[in-house]
């Protein structure tokens, strides 16, 4: 019996190792043929070990394996479930204990510049600490953080980032300009004397983000809002300055909470006292009280609820005579000074949209006398020339996902939209927030003219260089371009993973890349997430991970991970 059992093991050896011997082969096989097609070679036709080791592994991911790692799982051996940075050294070693088990000699395997066991993690770490610099003591992860505005003034909050472990600075080209961006990595550069430690800079290409346009103004008006204080037995009232033009601006910081412009004929008749009563724009009755001259500037007055006024909002300047309040002037008093803040668009469930260009502003529904809708909510879109890409059925997600909704039909310079998601109490619709458009073929190209005009400014200061909205080989082959023809043979490139079509291409991506620029990918689960669906986040993540791991190529797990955590 034991003697049965033992011939059953031998035939099962032999029949593993021909198995594993026919899939080394077609490993190199398909591996070789991607590296044609994909890869970039030195002069001397030769690949970089990473470029090989990613071709080995995509070439294994294309198999099912599944009864082979069963059948090997079985006999004690290696699954081949963890190889994705050493994938050839990984089958050669089941080889090797499967030709051991047999009883004969290992069979002469094709020699292949693939990385060793040990030496495809030690890839791996030697890319990221060229990328991100070396770690800190107690972890291997780097913090990236992504700089306010704020940093370019604020050297203090720089200095404690980089205390509380910053190690690499993002700065968003989407967002300010170059002074901001110069005064920014200024600040960081002085903190890093400060600290004693180094800090790489991440500037992120803008790209093609299609983002909402701006609102039209709501009607000028300043809300008036006394301060909730418990020390006042509820609330506080809140001081106004009534100022004349010419001071409007010149008032000392700190002496009013709101600071308004009168007419200089109300100035000098007001007394100690007096009120300004009013009906605000809510049909409520208020009043404002003088309390002090403000020597010259104007008087100093308080409001003790809340109240809305506008240009419109005429007040009667009253004095306590003879124990009447009684009218100081016939003129109604008008004051001025208020800002224009944008209108509000609140959007529900079934509602109709309009996506224009962004000449037009947004603008919530038009309705008639009797409250129904005449035309619906309108917003820019910040490339107009996407809308001609559109079709019915086509989706449209608003600031992370948090608004959906689906094209119903297109016009010569609008798209219809129905909104198909949005929260129970409705959605605040904003200017400057990310549209995505999944699955759309926009034809924007990789590179704006923006981006080609920041790169110059990149090339000199930054560390890394983001590039938003990469989907191709080609794309990358265009950013290397540039970054050839500017002298930056060296900077590192982010590929910032945001579309579906960014992740089915991540291979070729990386494969173009590797052995002629320093790679890092960044996974942006914003984006992601609403073109591919947050339910399916985690398993794409994973998969982005195995894929760079291949690579020996570091990942950026991004967008607010930290907050999330806390």
């Amino acid at each position: 019996m034991i003697e049965s059992e033992l011939a059953v093991a031998a035939a099962e050896y032999r029949a593993l190792l021909s198995e594993m011997l026919a899939l080394r082969g077609e490993v190199l096989e398909d591996a070789a043929q991607r590296l044609r097609w994909y890869a970039w070679a030195d002069a001397d036709g030769t690949y970089a070990v990473s470029a090989r080791n990613l071709a080995d592994y995509l070439a294994l991911r294309c198999r099912d394996l599944r009864p082979l790692q069963l059948r090997l799982a079985r006999q004690g051996l290696s699954s081949l479930g963890r190889v994705e940075a050493h994938v050839l050294a990984s089958i050669d070693q089941v080889i090797g204990v499967l030709a051991v088990l047999c009883d004969q000699p290992v069979p002469p395997l094709e020699p292949a510049a693939t990385p060793g066991f040990d030496a495809g993690n030690d890839l791996l770490t030697l890319n990221t600490r060229n990328v991100f610099g070396p770690p800190q003591p107690r972890r291997t992860a780097r913090i990236m953080v992504t700089m306010p505005s704020e940093a370019a003034s604020n050297e203090a909050l720089v200095r404690a980032l980089l205390e509380s472990g910053m190690d690499c600075a993002r700065i968003n080209c989407a967002h300010d300009d170059l002074p901001v961006w110069r005064h920014m990595i200024e600040n960081i550069r002085r903190a890093e004397a400060s600290v004693g430690r180094g800090c790489r800079i991440l500037m992120d290409l803008a790209g093609h983000k299609l983002r909402t346009g701006p609102l039209e103004d709501a009607p000028a008006s300043t809300r008036l809002r006394p301060r909730r204080s418990a020390a006042a037995g509820g609330r506080e009232p809140l001081t106004v300055a009534l100022v004349t033009a010419a001071a409007h601006h010149a008032l000392p910081d700190g002496l009013a909470d709101v600071c308004l412009v009168a007419e200089e004929w109300v100035l000098a008749a007001m007394k100690a006292g007096d009120r300004l009563q009013f009906t605000d724009l809510r049909g409520r009755n208020r009043r404002l009280v003088a309390e002090r001259d403000l020597e010259g500037l104007g008087w100093l007055v308080h409001c003790s609820r809340t109240s809305v006024i506008g240009p419109a909002t005429a007040m009667r300047l009253m004095r306590r005579q003879n124990g009447r309040w009684t009218r100081v002037a016939d003129d109604s008093v008008h004051l001025s000074g208020h800002r224009r803040l944008p209108v509000k668009i609140r959007l529900h469930l079934g509602d109709a949209l309009q996506l224009t260009g962004p000449e037009l502003p947004g603008r919530p529904p038009l309705r008639d006398a009797e409250g129904n809708e005449r035309e619906p909510a309108r917003i820019g879109i910040t490339a107009p020339r996407v809308l001609s890409r559109l079709h019915p059925g086509q989706a449209v997600w608003i600031d992370d996902g948090r608004l959906g909704a689906v094209v119903e039909s297109t016009g010569p310079d609008f798209v219809a939209l129905r909104v198909t998601h949005a929260p129970p109490d409705g959605f605040r619709l904003r200017a400057d927030k990310g549209i995505n458009l999944p699955g759309a073929e926009l034809g924007l190209g990789p590179l704006s003219r923006k981006d080609l005009a920041d790169l110059d400014f990149v090339v000199r200061h930054a560390d890394l260089v983001g590039f938003s909205f990469v989907e191709s080989a080609g794309d990358m082959r265009v950013l290397m371009e540039e970054l050839k023809r500017r002298g930056a043979g060296a900077l590192a490139i982010v590929a910032k993973i945001e579309t579906g079509r960014a992740l089915r291409n991540l291979p070729e991506i990386m494969l173009s890349t590797i052995g002629r620029y320093p790679l890092a990918i960044m996974i942006a689960r914003g984006d992601l997430a609403v073109e591919v669906g947050g339910e399916r986040l985690a398993e794409i993540q994973e998969e982005i991970l195995w894929l760079a791991e291949g690579g020996h190529v570091p990942v950026i797990w991004a967008t607010q991970v930290l907050e999330t955590m806390a």
